[in-house]
């Protein structure tokens, strides 16, 4: 690839919503005062928009961007989130819940769960989430910031008001916003400085003007009308192993205090979401076309929420699976347009937020670099492989016996990568996570344990401890969680009082 030097200076962001303004927000806030950045929406394309549960990492990317989170939390009417509920996942009737942060205390030789498993023998254990503060906190309906780091927490959002507030932000750094819609990709027919013949030159709108540019951001969703539409880039199918393509959604009014965890309840056809925020509940479905039609499930949905319909169901549809790269030649596709996997762990703005992060720390200030645009693709491609391996898990260790869809994926033949996870966490109940992977051992515990894997035996070292020992050792785990939550207040009315000033001043 051509390395001669050049500044690139001219970023064009195709497309709005959370992830273009994502990216917008942090690009600008690094790089803004050398760069010329500008974003091309069309108020008359509308987003995706139902990404409205995240995961803890987004605080992080506050934290770079200096967000105020009272201010944040009052503009996107958001709540907090501890963990999400999953109901009827292992069978009908079968619930359990998947936290942040971590449960119990770690031997540096193993993990919490080796002594649970010890006592479990014994019959001194309780249940596994009674040693993790933030179930106990989401089942009692409380929250606050007694002190640092004593919950782990993220957030739900109303997607459209977060979009909206990084525009502000990002406007303010020197981002220019162009209302339109792009008819045309332009490409170079020669080889021009620095860029190649084939690289993308500009982007032709429907007014006829042009919006050029140095380095484009592809941030168009499924459609990936840069990435892959015009410069080819191709897609790896991976409806395999997660066989939902579709998801309607719906917002209700509020009938009841808003709970600080998200609610996944598994059914024949897949899947139901109900987010709860300050003013309103986000819900949906995400199902198989093959056991559910199009024309029938925004009907399903309809009876399966609670309250007024604020607005009307919509169909999406999706492939499941990533392009298979993410950067090719002076395009970077962000969001749904690299890659898209299922929103059951809440992971979508976490992969926008990654490749934000990733593509300024790689950022191609004087040409692009073949060993940048490589490294950047193998990091991606690692990210989104895990939280895959990660989501298949759900649905692979199963007992529903309601529908195909269940069979189908209780018997599929599974990636190797899943499968030693599955098997070395049966027989010796260890888990070991790469560095660079977003789920913590806690977090592949809890999901294993409460789809019904338990393991066949535990670490010698929690045969160290004698019955009484043991016993104490869990019960002041039990009672430090407890007594932490006892001591906050409720949930819906710590948010009220945390989002009041900035409601006070018109936010």
């Amino acid at each position: 690839m051509n390395t001669t030097p050049r500044t690139f200076h001219r970023v064009v962001i195709a497309g709005g919503g959370t992830a273009g303004w994502m990216m917008a927000a942090l690009m600008s806030k690094l790089l803004g005062k050398r760069l010329d950045i500008r974003l091309v929406e069309s108020e008359e394309i509308g987003t995706v928009g139902v990404g409205e549960a995240t995961i803890p990492a987004l605080l992080t990317f506050h934290n770079l961007l200096g967000i105020n989170e009272a201010e944040f939390m009052a503009a996107t009417n958001a709540t907090f989130k501890l963990g999400i509920h999953f109901e009827g996942w292992k069978a009908i009737g079968e619930n359990y819940f998947h936290s942040f942060g971590s449960t119990g205390n770690d031997h540096w030789s193993a993990g919490f769960q080796h002594f649970w498993l010890k006592g479990r023998e014994w019959g001194l254990s309780r249940n596994y989430t009674d040693y993790n503060p933030e179930t106990v906190a989401a089942f009692a309906n409380r929250f606050a910031h007694v002190q640092r780091g004593a919950l782990n927490y993220a957030y739900h959002l109303d997607a459209s008001r977060y979009a909206k507030f990084l525009r502000g932000m990002s406007e303010a750094h020197g981002v220019q916003r162009i209302e339109g819609k792009i008819a045309r990709v332009l490409q170079h027919e020669v080889d021009a400085g620095a860029a190649r013949a084939g690289d993308i030159a500009a982007l032709q709108m429907e007014d006829g003007s042009r919006v050029e540019g140095d380095l484009f951001i592809d941030c168009t969703g499924f459609r990936s009308l840069l990435l892959g539409e015009t410069l080819g880039v191709g897609y790896e199918d991976w409806s395999y192993w997660l066989p939902c393509d579709r998801a309607v959604a719906v917002q209700t009014a509020s009938v009841r205090e808003a709970w600080p965890y998200t609610r996944s309840i598994a059914h024949r056809f897949g899947w139901q979401w109900r987010i709860p925020l300050q003013h309103r509940v986000g819900n949906g479905l995400v199902y198989s076309s093959k056991e559910l039609s199009d024309a029938d499930a925004p009907e399903v949905l309809r009876q399966n929420v609670e309250g007024e319909l604020l607005t009307q169901p919509r169909v999406i549809r999706f492939l499941p699976g990533q392009r298979h790269k993410v950067w090719e030649r002076n395009c970077v596709a962000v969001g749904l347009a690299g890659g898209f996997v299922e929103p059951l762990e809440s992971t979508s703005i976490h992969l926008i937020q990654r490749h934000a992060i990733r593509l300024m720390q790689l950022f191609p200030a004087g040409g692009i670099s073949q060993a940048d645009v490589d490294e950047f693709n193998l990091q991606s491609k690692r990210d989104l492989e895990h939280i895959r391996d990660f989501i298949v898990l759900h649905y692979h260790v199963n007992a529903r016996n309601d529908s195909a869809l269940w069979k189908h994926v209780r018997e599929m033949d599974l990636l190797p990568s899943l499968r030693h996870r599955i098997e070395l966490f049966q027989q010796t109940g260890r888990v070991f996570r790469p560095s660079d992977e977003l789920f913590a051992e806690n977090s592949w515990i809890q999901v294993m344990m409460g789809q019904g894997i338990t393991p066949e035996r535990h670490h010698p070292v929690a045969d160290l401890m004698g019955r009484e020992e043991l016993q104490k050792f869990l019960g002041d785990i039990e009672l430090r969680a407890r007594r932490l939550v006892d001591s906050l207040p409720g949930h819906q009315d710590y948010v009220a009082q945390l989002c009041a000033p900035f409601r006070a001043q018109g936010a």
